[in-house]
């Protein structure tokens, strides 16, 4: 049997089903609508902040876990960087996944993110994104279906 499917751009096809909680952080309502929409018919709990302070305060109140924390690398006022850096004492259990439109390597060699930290560069399309998101959380969710 071909392991190899084709499917026609009509195809509504699943890639994964998550149940875990991401925290989103992105200062871009437009990408951060955009990525919870996405996420969020994947199956995922999304909390949403604008922005790196917003997070903190998030993270304060919510007293479940926190899986993922999905950020943006450049925001104004607080860096994802600086704000997985704080926030990695407090839940030191959730992973972390960057997205910035600049790639890897200029944020890599500009000493933004080391070298080998899960990324995404944007724009992305909705699959690229959910499988990634797979990816860094783990293979611990639902298996791969189709939705009809």
């Amino acid at each position: 049997m071909d392991r190899k499917q084709e499917f026609s751009e009509g195809d509504d096809v699943r890639i994964s089903e998550g149940t875990e909680t991401i925290l989103l952080v992105e200062d871009d309502e437009v990408v951060r609508k955009l990525v919870s929409e996405v996420l969020g018919n994947e199956g995922y709990r999304l909390l949403e902040a604008a922005n790196g302070l917003g997070a903190l305060s998030i993270c304060a109140q919510y007293e479940e876990r926190i899986h993922l924390l999905l950020t943006d690398v450049i925001m104004p006022e607080m860096s994802g960087r600086e704000l997985a850096h704080r926030l990695a004492s407090q839940r030191p259990e959730m992973k972390v996944l960057y997205m910035s439109g600049y790639t890897d390597d200029v944020i890599v060699h500009h000493g933004v993110l080391d070298e080998g930290t899960a990324f995404i560069q944007k724009p992305f399309a909705a699959d690229v994104l959910a499988r990634k998101v797979r990816e860094v959380l783990g293979h611990s969710g639902k298996p791969p279906q189709e939705r009809k």
